[in-house]
Order: structure tokens, then sequence, then C-alpha cells
């Protein structure tokens, strides 16, 4: 049974994808009148903001029936926001899944937050004592990277599972017919604030630079949702394409991949599907961290503007460097992040 909370009531669209997969699939809609009276009634309380955001007291008793209904032998509870709702079911054994340490994700963000700087302060103090008080009640816990795991501070976060993300490298393979038509890629939910970000380093700090190398370079950034931040980003260099129903097709078409990432926390998919597709990658010191993918032999590692600007010269003036590094960054996916690794992981943790 797969019980799911649902924001944007998309309930109707989202159950054709999962119903395929799934035998019992509950979708419990959320209040947006709810949602805003909570985040506000918690400026008195103590959880996390994300977390009242996504409690209620309606879906919480739906989701007590279909518990007490179905009588599930185990209970696998992604994300902490969603803990409220089945934290006290003791009798039956859990896992809590934290993803990412969202609390040093929040405490990236607070400098770059402006006149909601205090907000994110508390988020980020929330956050802290939430990660550590949350796990309590699971008698087992998963997260997504060594980096994450170390900055939950419980006293016995040793026992957290390390299951990296998956993907199915069978699928995410590249079409050397097709043609090449972007010089540089950036893919990502473009209403989240970490590829905000990213995409505005793109177009602002490094494309008057990247043009002195190539006049004509062409951007892609591609994801659902852009933020009319990044909308404006829009220009001859850089074409903003909105959601792609199959975000290969936007690998495919270009011949270099960059996650210039200076925000969040976690693992990034962005670049497993582009390194999976033998897409040259160049990324952050801060993605690589959780990727642990070698510098100048799996991707190009950069701390400075220069160094993302080299590392685009290199791909551009040498086929065989670009050809090599991608080829590499494929094997490295393969063998580290394939999602039958994660699946028979994340089996061992749940029955031993």
């Amino acid at each position: 049974m797969l019980v799911s909370l649902d924001e944007d009531h998309q309930s109707s669209e989202v159950s054709k994808k999962l119903e395929k997969y799934v035998d019992r699939l509950h979708i419990i809609p959320l209040s947006k009148f709810k949602i805003y009276t909570n985040v506000l009634l918690g400026f008195l309380g103590r959880k996390p903001f994300q977390v009242y955001y996504f409690y209620q007291k309606s879906a919480h008793k739906k989701v007590k029936e279909l518990i007490q209904d179905f009588n599930p032998d185990y209970i696998y509870c992604q994300l902490l926001r969603s803990a409220e709702y089945v934290k006290d079911f003791h009798h039956i054994p859990k896992t809590i899944d934290y993803q990412d340490a969202f609390s040093k994700g929040i405490e990236r963000r607070i400098n770059k937050e402006g006149w909601k700087k205090p907000i994110f302060e508390s988020e980020h103090k929330r956050l802290l004592k939430y990660e550590n008080l949350i796990f309590d009640y699971f008698e087992h816990h998963t997260i997504i990277s060594d980096e994450d795991k170390n900055a939950i501070f419980h006293e016995k976060r040793n026992q957290i599972e390390i299951i990296p993300n998956g993907i199915d490298t069978e699928h995410f393979i590249k079409d050397s017919l097709v043609e090449k038509v972007y010089d540089l890629l950036f893919v990502g939910n473009m209403s989240y604030a970490p590829n905000i970000d990213a995409a505005i380093f793109i177009a602002e700090k490094l494309l008057p630079q990247l043009k002195t190398i190539k006049s004509d370079i062409r951007i892609l950034i591609a994801g659902s949702n852009p933020a009319p931040e990044v909308s404006k980003l829009a220009n001859d260099n850089v074409i903003v394409s909105g959601w792609i129903d199959d975000i290969r097709d936007a690998y495919n078409q270009s011949k270099i991949f960059i996650a210039p990432m200076q925000l969040g926390s976690g693992l990034q998919n962005k670049l497993l599907e582009a390194m999976s597709m033998e897409l040259p990658c160049i990324t952050s010191k801060l993605a690589n961290n959780s990727l642990k993918a070698t510098h100048n032999q799996e991707v190009i590692e950069c701390v400075e503007i220069e160094d993302y600007i080299k590392a685009f010269e290199l791909f551009h003036t040498s086929e065989s460097t670009k050809t090599s590094l991608g080829a590499a960054g494929r094997d490295f996916v393969k063998s580290q992040f394939s999602w039958q690794n994660s699946v028979n992981q994340l089996t061992k943790v749940i029955i031993g």
C-alpha cells in the first residue's frame, strides 16, 4: 500500500502513473488554506515549518484508518515531513528516510534569503532539533550520503544506513543519432531555490566569459515550473524550456552538462542521469562531496568561476577529452549508483 500527500491536487494524473506499480494507492489531498494557516501558527510552535506545512489533522486521521485497516508488516516513511503521521505506531517496525540532511541545506541558504533570513535561521535550528528527536521513533534510518549522515546530530547516527540514489542506466543511455544543438545543459525543478541559484550563476556569472570562447553559445536550462527569476534569464544564448516530457531529449541534444550547485544538500540525480548518458560533467565541490566522482577522470570539479570557464574550454576544444570523460562517468554511475544496487541495500535494511 502506498499513501501519498497531495498539496497540488494532481491526484488523478499521478494515480494513472502509479497504479501500474502499486496494488493499493491512496492519495490524500491537503487543503491549501490549512497549509498556510498551519505555517503561520507554526511561528508559535517548535517543529520545523516544513513539518507544519505538510501536517493536517484530517489527513492524519485518514492515515491512521488506512494503517489500522491494512495492518502492514512494515512502514517506510519518506522524509521528515511525513514522520508525524506514523511515528506513534510503536507496534509496527518503521524506517525513516531522511534523504538529505535538510538542516544543512537550509543552513547554506540563510545568507542568500534577504528579508527571509530570520525565518531560515529559525528553520535551521528547528530542523537540527527535529532530525535528532525523530530518530528515536524509528527502528531503522536511511540517508543519501556520508556527508548528509554526518550532518545529523544524534549520538547513534552511525546506525543510519547510507543508501544512495539509484537510476536505471539502461533507460538513461545516449542516442548517438540525435543532433547536438546545445553547448551546455542544466536541468532541475526550476522553482527550487538551489536550482534557481545555479541557473542565475550560469546565465549571469559564467555566460559573459563563456561567450569569449564561443560567441554563439547555446545554453539550455530545462525543468518544470521555472520561477520568474529563471524565466527572465532567457535571451539569444540562454533557452529556458520549462517542462520536457522526456528529459533524455535534453541530455541527448546537449554536448556538456553543468551543475554548479552552491546551495542545498544531498546527491544530485541530474548528475547521475547526465553521466549515465555519457555527457561530460562540470560540477561544484559541494555537489561532488556526495557524488564522490574522481576529479578530471569522471567529472571536473570546480570551485572558482575561472575553474568552470577552463573546464568548458577544455571540453569545447578537445573532443577526445570530452568523449573519454563521458565514458568514464557512465562506468562510474553503473558501478556505484545503479537502481538495483539501491533496491538491494534497502531490502537488506527492511528485512535484514
